[in-house]
C-alpha cells in the first residue's frame, strides 16, 4: 500500500487511532499512543513519529526535545483500518520516565 492510500484507508471517524511502536530490530512495544490523520501525515513525510497529546491538545514529535527520535521503518494497518503498528530505529529511551520501553513493569501471573 502506498503512503496517500494509507492516509486514505485509516478509519480515523473517531478521530483518534492508537499506534502501537514497535522496535524494528527486536520486535519489542516500546510505546503505545495516538495520532490523527495530520499526525500521521507529519509522520509519513518527516519520517520520525508525531502524536496527538490528548492530555496538551497538540502535536508532538517524539525526540524533539529529548533527542530520543523514532526513526520509521514501517507502518503497517490492522484489518478494521483503525490501529496502526509503526516499527521504529529507537534512539535512547522511548519512555519519558527515561526507561527504554513504557511496558517496564510487568504483573507476575
Amino acid at each position: 500500500m502506498n503512503k496517500e492510500k494509507l492516509l486514505e484507508a485509516v478509519d480515523f471517524t473517531k478521530g483518534l487511532v492508537p499506534a502501537i511502536i514497535v522496535d524494528d530490530e527486536n520486535g519489542e512495544v516500546l510505546m503505545l499512543a495516538y495520532m490523527n490523520k495530520e499526525s500521521l501525515r507529519k509522520t509519513i513525510e518527516t519520517k520520525t513519529t508525531w502524536f496527538w497529546s490528548r492530555s496538551r491538545n497538540e502535536y508532538w514529535n517524539k525526540g524533539a526535545t529529548s533527542g530520543h527520535f523514532q526513526h520509521v521503518k514501517s507502518i503497517s494497518i490492522d484489518c478494521d483500518n483503525d490501529t496502526l503498528v509503526i516499527k521504529v530505529s529507537q534512539i535512547g529511551a522511548a519512555c519519558h520516565t527515561g526507561e527504554r520501553t513504557c511496558f517496564f513493569r510487568t504483573v507476575e501471573l
